[in-house]
């Protein structure tokens, strides 16, 4: 089992910036990538971002390509999502995810269903 905990959620006016953060603790040797997802009330569940450990290949969703930026510590098994120049449109519950080693990352990084591990959230709240 992999145990992923989301922090550094809040409310920011629009224009600011908060960084979120996972930490992934347990099996982690199992997971090739991960990934970052958000839900916004009566919504689907989406793509934000996504790297690999250990090529850092990165994705974005187009709505948050320039804004938004993930990075990895691949030692402490860290991951991190830095989002500037946020929209009310960002607001959302946002949800960190593991993607198991069997999955091909490059076809299925954006998929919901492809990750195995979630951890509980964490509410971002942009006002306008």
């Amino acid at each position: 089992q992999v145990q992923l905990v989301e922090s550094g959620g809040g409310l920011v006016q629009a224009g600011g910036s908060l960084r979120l953060s996972c930490a992934a603790s347990g099996r982690t040797f199992s997971t090739y990538a991960m990934g970052w997802f958000r839900q916004a009330p009566g919504k689907e569940r989406e793509f934000v971002a996504s790297i690999a450990w250990s090529t850092a290949t990165t994705y974005y969703a187009d709505s948050v390509k320039g804004r938004f930026t993930i990075s990895r510590d691949n030692a402490r098994k860290w991951v991190y999502l830095e989002m500037n120049s946020l929209k009310p449109e960002d607001t959302a519950v946002y949800y960190c995810a593991a993607l198991g080693l069997r999955k091909n990352y490059y076809s299925h990084y954006d998929t919901v269903s492809a990750y195995d591990y979630w951890g509980q959230g964490t509410q971002v709240t942009v006002s306008s």
